[in-house]
């Protein structure tokens, strides 16, 4: 089940990354899918106002996810290099610093943003034809966020000894639950009470608590080394060594999500500039840009995993096999992808998008930017593993740059030359260089650094 890096040093270790890498990526993709078939559920049995009022969690969520992320970020690091070392003792004192954080601080938010919640609606100019909707659905969603939390966590962190397989089932799991319990409670179906908006909101608290109850089983029945036992629970206690390293390393990637998510709101309202038409264009080709994106994203964790795995087992010198293997599971998966899309690209816009003349126009500007996101898996691999190294700050630097100073200006000016197309001329523009930096400074600054292990 739980894989170290010790087949590294042999010719096969491609077949191990990709063992690794395939479930990795079927969790991402089940994950979006999830999320839009519900989102179907309410647009279709509530209404279009109900969309809207589900729509507004969007970037509170966000933000959420900035928190969560960035913790699992630095704690899968530290988990991977103790793993690597073979030291479990270490591995669940970073597991329970964790989630001793992820409680703590996951019963705040949800205490605060229960109580705020109209507050923070209002901030974000919630259209008050939708707040009676909106209202009940935010707090709900809050109330339940710790689970939320300790899931993200508790997952991200069986990747960091090599499981990937867990997660997949865990989030299978909760995608089943949430499509059986969504409709049932909006419509009331099988003698269920009819709770209309906040049904979704349910049927996610539900998922997540029965997904962390079977966790808890399979791992013990299984004797996973991360089974929450006796063992496990000494150590979720405030630890301010571990803590200080699992926030230095996490932040970071908090705040470079916080800058996308606001550079992605700059960008959407310099498209809708160009009417209905452009904005409608402009969400179903990032649609398709995600799934692409899924990939290339699960390979840069793969190999963020792999390599401080390498680095606690003392085989930092095996770190660029790693990053060799990942670049070319990159070039393989998403270049197939790439290619794929190109061909079929029609076919594409037509899932999302019923007007032909739209169709046309998503096609053109998915021909502009799909080639870049090889370039954009490539950063986010060089990236990784430097993180794996525990050098974080340089790399979110970098990608802010790539992003303030690269992406947002090349999008105001070349959009004044091209129009539309000169957006995601900018995206190209954005991605390409982003690599380059990346590359430039993992090459040349990275590389000559002595790796040490973290913990």
């Amino acid at each position: 089940m739980a894989r170290t890096l010790r087949p590294i040093d042999e010719p096969g270790f491609w077949k191990v990354f990709l063992v690794f890498l395939v479930p990795l990526i079927a969790t991402n993709i089940l994950q979006n899918l999830s999320g839009t078939i519900n989102t179907i559920f309410v647009g279709q049995m509530m209404g279009v106002q109900a969309i809207a009022a589900v729509s507004v969690f969007f970037p509170i969520l966000f933000c959420l996810l900035a928190f969560v992320i960035g913790l699992s970020a630095g704690s899968t690091v530290l988990v991977g290099q103790a793993w690597g070392a073979q030291n479990l003792e270490k591995v669940r004192a970073v597991v329970g610093s964790t989630i001793f954080m992820t409680l703590i601080g996951g019963t705040i938010i949800a205490i605060l943003g229960v109580l705020s919640a109209r507050h923070i609606l209002e901030a974000l100019g919630t259209d008050p034809s939708v707040m009676h909707l909106s209202l009940p659905y935010v707090q709900w969603m809050l109330a339940g966020s710790p689970l939320l939390f300790i899931y993200i966590i508790y997952t991200s962190i069986l990747r960091g000894v090599g499981d990937s397989i867990t997660p997949l089932i865990a989030l299978g799991m909760t995608s089943l639950i949430g499509l059986f319990i969504t409709p049932v409670l909006i419509a009331g179906y099988f003698g269920f009470p009819q709770l209309g908006i906040i049904a979704p909101a349910i049927a996610t608290i539900v998922g997540y608590l029965a997904v962390l109850i079977f966790l808890y089983v399979y791992l013990n029945k299984k004797n996973h080394p991360l089974r929450p036992d006796l063992a496990m629970c000494k150590h979720v206690r405030h630890n301010p060594e571990l803590s200080k390293i699992i926030l230095r390393l996490g932040v970071p990637t908090g705040i470079q999500m916080v800058t996308t998510s606001v550079a992605g709101l700059v960008i959407v309202g310099l498209v809708n500039r160009y009417g209905s038409e452009a904005t409608a264009a402009y969400g179903a080709v990032n649609q398709v840009l995600n799934y692409i994106q899924f990939p290339a994203l699960s390979i840069a964790i793969a190999a963020s995993i792999f390599g401080a795995q390498a680095i606690g087992a003392g085989k930092a010198d095996s770190l660029s096999r790693v990053t060799k293997t990942a670049l070319g599971m990159n070039f393989v998966f998403t270049g197939g992808l790439v290619i794929l899309a190109y061909l079929f690209s029609k076919y594409l816009m037509a899932l999302f998008i019923t007007d032909d003349k739209v169709v046309i126009l998503g096609q053109q500007l998915l021909f502009i930017v799909l080639w870049s996101i090889l370039f954009f898996g490539a950063s986010a691999i060089f990236a990784s593993i430097m993180r794996a190294s525990g050098t974080v700050t340089m790399p979110m630097i970098i990608n802010i740059v790539a992003i303030l100073c690269i992406e947002l200006p090349a999008a105001y000016l070349f959009s004044a030359w091209w129009g539309l197309a000169g957006i995601w001329y900018a995206y190209a523009l954005a991605f390409v260089c982003l690599c380059v930096m990346q590359g430039l400074y993992y090459q040349f600054v990275w590389k000559k650094k002595t790796v040490q292990v973290l913990i």
